[in-house]
């Protein structure tokens, strides 16, 4: 029997220890002693195939936003991670005729790169077989290099700059769509339905925010539209008066604004305050119900979209709705269900290879081909999902409301 990754102890043994350890962090990340505690209390709880002084610890990671502006969307991405394995851990879970207890080693990258890194090497020190993360494409990118270096899947819920899976590692994967079909979508919206010919370009200067910008201005630009100018803010400005001001004066008929709902959400806010009309369009960042609390009346001028299919599409997606709500109190921000099908897959592939060693799952994790709650699942020889999908919303009564759906 050879688990390269995983240690056996006893069950009694993890719930002391997380007992006496289970503590959070001062910003609110989860540590790993809690979730063995979870995890621990559900394989106890459950029927297990042998007994549970023989169960074997597998840690699986997620890491993500749990401090800073973005820590609402960065723990709803772990609460999907965590409702799928605490799912899995009542069930029961048995590889290679052993029983396995999964543990969940959440880490906070803070959407900062130099911390992303870090967090990504506490995780290979952890010795996980595979990771959920990271949310921000401008941590994932640099993280993913410690990742291949270590030979540990990476399945990222919501990273979609393009340039994440085109580094040629064999370690990446992502469940959603990239901004190479969402920035064309959002083009063609602007084109075909908001009948635009003169738009003005803002990103907030991450490569998320700066990836889609490019993807929507080159495909706006082939459509014969003017981009009568680029604009670049930061992810922590809160004022945008002198590039509205220059807006204003441009009057154009759309402004493609690539970032966050942080800084969306205010900058729509503004933008209606100085009187300017044009419609502004934004990308997944912003396409949350915490942008209508931030933008106030001016959500209404946001159209917005997903990289992947909306809940309310989702064959199964009231029912994830209720669950999510019920475990966590809290309604779903945006990539949950997409973390909740990560980990499945991640689970998936340990059963395929039957095995808990980090190179089997990784080359088993390359050939899924899975019917998740966010749709089916197959990765392409680069990691993308070989069929994405894009959703566009605008707001009603401040919720967003499905406009469109466009697939790969």
């Amino acid at each position: 029997m050879r688990f390269k990754f995983a240690h056996a102890v006893s069950i009694a043994a993890a719930v002391a220890m997380a007992s006496a350890c289970g503590k959070k962090d001062e910003g609110g990340a989860s540590t790993a002693a809690p979730a063995a505690s979870s995890a621990a209390v559900s394989a106890a709880s459950s029927p297990a195939p042998a007994p549970a002084s023989e169960a074997t610890v597998v840690r699986i990671g997620h890491v993500a936003p749990l401090t800073g502006l973005q820590a609402h969307l960065g723990k709803d991405n772990e609460n999907g991670a965590r409702l799928a394995l605490e799912e899995i851990s009542a069930q029961g879970l048995t590889i290679d005729g052993h029983s396995i207890r999964l543990v969940l080693d959440g880490q906070d990258d803070a959407a900062d790169p130099r911390v992303g890194t870090e967090a990504a090497q506490k995780l290979v020190d952890d010795h996980v077989i595979a990771v959920i993360g990271h949310m921000n494409s401008g941590v994932s990118i640099p993280a993913s290099k410690i990742y291949s270096d270590a030979g540990i899947a990476q399945i990222s819920p919501s990273t979609t700059n393009p340039e994440y899976t085109k580094q040629g590692y064999k370690t990446t994967f992502r469940v959603v769509a990239t901004d190479a079909l969402q920035g064309p979508v959002l083009a063609g919206y602007a084109m075909k339905t908001l009948h635009a010919k003169k738009v003005v370009v803002v990103d907030d200067a991450s490569a998320y925010g700066r990836g889609l910008a490019d993807e929507f201005a080159k495909s706006a630009q082939a459509g014969g539209v003017k981009i009568a100018a680029r604009e670049a803010t930061t992810e922590k400005a809160r004022d945008f008066k002198a590039i509205l001001t220059k807006i204003r004066r441009i009057q154009p008929d759309v402004v493609m604004y690539g970032g966050m709902d942080v800084t969306g959400g205010p900058f729509a806010k503004e933008a209606a305050a100085l009187g300017i009309k044009a419609k502004i369009l934004a990308g997944d960042g912003v396409c949350t119900d915490k942008v209508a609390e931030l933008a106030g009346d001016a959500v209404q001028n946001i159209i917005c979209s997903e990289a992947g299919p909306a809940l309310s599409k989702m064959d199964k997606g009231a029912d994830f709705e209720k669950k999510y709500e019920a475990r966590f109190h809290t309604p779903v921000q945006i990539y949950a269900p997409f973390t909740y099908d990560a980990m499945y897959v991640i689970v998936d592939a340990m059963k395929r290879a039957n095995s808990t060693e980090a190179p089997k799952v990784l080359a088993a994790i390359a050939t899924t081909d899975y019917n998740g709650l966010t749709g089916h699942i197959a990765f392409d020889d680069k990691g993308d999902l070989k069929a994405g999908t894009i959703t566009l919303y605008d707001f009603k009564d401040k919720k967003k409301d499905v406009l469109d759906v466009v697939k790969q």
